[in-house]
């Protein structure tokens, strides 16, 4: 929790309706207690209103922040579009653990991000009550630490802004179905309620690929002369499948071999891959105004969440034995590989597959106090924040069978067995201080501190050891920032700033960080020696143009440079792996934004160029492969361009819009240095073979048609013209030739890295109903 997450949410709840592309105009709105607006940050913000998600125009929240907002990109590890893995200038905010995070969430104040791996869970967000999303660049620490690469602020309506029956209902493609209902109501003595509600069902578009989730959000508080409280209260379960990456060639000896992606890219490799979510928030705001300059804000919330995985995976016996034994048998039944020794008769005995799941419990509090006064010249705020987090996490493993679909069912001979898990916590507690310096009425300095103090502690256990010592860990830290802005006569402001913050390590991490106990990730933890927090140091130039409402341009220029980062790197002499801290990362690119209206037509564009780098040496582990890191090689998974335009003609109650992504190619996980495969101890390494997804452009169109005051329609294509694209690509072992379970026994394999890929999704139909009453 943070002042500035709060401030954000102020500014965003009351600026009229923009879209991704405007400036934030609250210059009639500052921030309570203050009169900072955001013409005054000095960096580029980009916002959008809840209007974004109601006209039809976003799939979801996670959808809107990739079309609408520059320098967001996202990919489709996973299949489902509430477990997006979203991308910010290079740093994540996924729903994945052990995926390196660097993006903060909060809603109304409080941070969304969970205790354990800081993952994000986009699908317990309550979309049918968000009012607003503002997005902030950088490593600012008055957002808390973790915030490494920016921050997705996100505010709920209540009944004083949006009283009244409000919903929207809509089906599409995939058997989709989806309902956003709420209810505002306020009283003339201040008091004020409001409840939002959220349906989601669909089948999918790739097979056994169905989800559905449900949110219940609700707010009650008073509105008085001096003093404001809320309390609200959200509620989420899910239930979501996400099927992940397909093979699309095998490189063998023989050449290059067609995959399962070539054959049916609607298609899963092993299944099931389910995911169960559920979340609790409890929350509470007090804001007391003593006078028409000084204000106190205080925020208290309670968090309760769960999350239960199971997913279909080759037995790991049997991956070796197809490795080790790929060549087949003789005639009488000996193994033609001198490394196998698997007689051929025990061969069918070995389980095929593996039920791997996990089990996730967390509970979560935090308090957060904060004063904002004006004196003088001077915008100041001083405050602390305290949050605390338990986390249980524990993963068990059952032998079972590949069926032909290639779904994995378990053994009734055999049972559930435990493999390792962590009991955590951690204890953060920060204080900071702002302060925005009118200079004169066009030159503005803003400079803040924020002082982390991060205690985490763990008790990791194993099936070996069972539980083994706390181990405890103290991070602390004082981040500062510092920033200009110069507003010029010709409708111009120039802008500056340079922020560092830091990010504590997660359990995940040091659970996995000695090269003596190494791990599979993410399904094991075997040791926790210290790990160093990462510092993230963010350096922005720009330039905002708004010579009236109608036409308005940003330029920004950063760099964003990490020490000690958290990677996954090889242990000695094995096929395991461990993190640890490497030298540098460098995150840099540029940002630019043009919106124009004229008459019925409104015009906007957005493009980054993004470029991430290793600065460092070191071996980076990825999947099977090995990778030499040298500083400028590239950062997979990440495009260098990535540009989005659109344009939206209006006449009397029809709208017609049309937008286009044009996203470049992505380097492949495991084949940063243009490799596919390992060189043997003692050779060269072959020719350079870069296999990374292409580059795509995709079109969508959407219609809305106003019936009345109160009732409107919409539809949506998505991906008009049906391209094939790809949005990852990762290097792996194919064990499916052909589609077909690999069976040594019966035949040589030919074996081989595969190039997998994330399957972007085809042509979407959707239409809807909206209604306010």
């Amino acid at each position: 929790m943070t002042l500035l997450a709060r401030s954000a949410l102020a500014v965003a709840a009351e600026a009229p309706q923009v879209t991704w592309l405007d400036r934030i105009e609250v210059t009639a709105t500052p921030i309570p207690g203050t009169t900072i607006d955001a013409a005054q940050l000095p960096y580029m913000v980009q916002s959008a209103s809840n209007a974004e998600l109601s006209r039809g125009r976003s799939n979801n929240l996670s959808d809107l922040l990739q079309r609408r907002f520059v320098g967001v990109d996202g990919n489709d590890v996973q299949g489902s579009a509430f477990q997006n893995d979203l991308t910010f200038h290079g740093f994540r905010a996924s729903a994945l653990p052990g995926a390196s995070q660097g993006v903060s969430v909060y809603l109304d104040g409080v941070r969304f991000n969970e205790p354990f791996a800081d993952i994000v869970s986009w699908d317990m967000l309550p979309e049918a009550a968000i009012s607003a999303v503002t997005l902030m660049p950088g490593s600012n620490p008055l957002f808390g630490p973790n915030t490494l690469g920016g921050a997705v602020v996100l505010s709920t309506a209540s009944g004083l802004t949006a009283p009244g029956l409000q919903g929207e209902a809509s089906i599409g493609s995939g058997a989709r179905k989806r309902l956003d209902a709420s209810y505002g109501i306020a009283g003339a003595d201040g008091w004020h309620g409001f409840v939002a509600l959220t349906g989601f069902d669909e089948n999918g578009w790739r097979a056994a690929s169905e989800g559905r989730l449900g949110t219940v959000f609700g707010k009650v508080g008073k509105q008085g002369e001096h003093t404001d409280w809320s309390l609200s209260l959200l509620h989420g379960r899910s239930r979501l499948i996400g099927n992940g990456l397909l093979p699309d060639t095998r490189y063998t000896d023989e050449g290059p071999e067609p995959g399962l992606y070539r054959a049916d890219r609607r298609s899963v490799y092993t299944s099931p891959d389910l995911t169960r979510n559920r979340n609790t928030l409890l929350s509470v705001q007090l804001d007391h105004r003593f006078d028409a300059d000084t204000a106190l804000h205080a925020l208290a919330y309670s968090k309760m969440g769960r999350r239960d995985t199971v997913n279909g995976d080759i037995g790991q016996d049997y991956e070796e034995f197809v490795e080790e034994c790929a060549s087949g048998y003789a005639t009488d039944g000996s193994a033609l590989d001198a490394d196998c020794d698997v007689a051929r008769t025990d061969a069918d005995t070995l389980h095929t597959g593996a039920l791997n799941t996990t089990q996730m419990r967390q509970h979560a509090q935090g308090i957060a106090l904060n004063l904002s006064m004006q004196w003088g010249a001077h915008a100041l705020t001083a405050g602390a924040t305290f949050d605390r987090g338990h986390v249980r996490y524990r993963q068990f493993a059952r032998d079972g069978w590949v069926q032909p679909d290639r779904s994995v069912i378990a053994d009734p001979a055999t049972d559930r067995a435990f493999f390792s898990g962590v009991r955590g916590s951690t204890q953060t507690l920060g204080v900071f201080l702002a302060d925005t310096w009118a200079l004169d009425d066009a030159t503005h300095l803003t400079a803040a501190v924020r002082w982390n103090h991060v205690v985490v502690g763990n008790v990791l256990s194993t099936a070996d050891d069972g539980d083994r010592p706390r181990e405890r860990f103290v991070y602390a830290k004082a981040n500062p920032s510092l920033g200009l802005t110069r507003r010029l006569a010709s409708a111009v402001t120039l802008y500056g700033s340079v922020a560092q913050n830091s990010r504590a390590p997660t359990a995940i991490e040091l659970g996995c960080a000695d090269p003596t106990q190494p791990c599979r990730l993410p399904t094991g933890l075997q040791a926790d020696p210290r790990l160093e927090q990462i510092i993230s140091r963010t350096y922005e130039l720009g330039a905002r143009w708004t010579p009236s409402a109608n036409r308005n341009a940003t330029l920004s220029v950063y760099r964003a440079d990490n020490r000690d980062d958290i990677l996954f790197l090889r242990a000695p002499d094995t096929q395991l792996g461990y993190f640890d801290n490497v030298g540098r990362t460098r995150y840099q690119g540029v940002d630019a934004a043009l919106h124009l209206r004229s008459g019925d037509w409104q015009w906007s564009a957005g493009y980054s160029y993004l470029d991430a780098t290793y600065r460092s040496d070191g071996q980076l582990l990825s999947g099977e492969r090995v990778i030499a890191l040298r500083p400028g090689l590239r950062i997979a998974a990440l495009p260098r361009h990535n540009l989005k335009l659109g344009m939206e003609w209006q006449r009397d109650a029809l709208t017609l819009g049309v937008g286009v992504r044009a996203v470049s190619g992505r380097v492949a996980s495991g084949n940063e240095d243009g490799q596919v495969d390992n060189a043997e101890e003692g050779q060269a390494a072959s020719e350079r073979l870069d296999i990374g997804t292409a580059g795509y452009a995709l079109a969508d169109l959407q219609a809305r048609w106003t019936i009345n005051a109160r009732v409107s329609l919409f539809a949506r294509i998505d991906n008009v013209f049906d391209r094939r694209y790809a949005t990852y690509a990762a290097v792996a072992e194919d064990v499916f030739p052909d589609g077909e379970l690999a069976r040594p026994q019966d035949a040589p394999v030919e074996t081989g890295p595969a190039r997998f890929l994330a399957p972007g999704v085809p042509r979407q139909y959707l239409i809807g109903v909206r209604w306010a009453l």
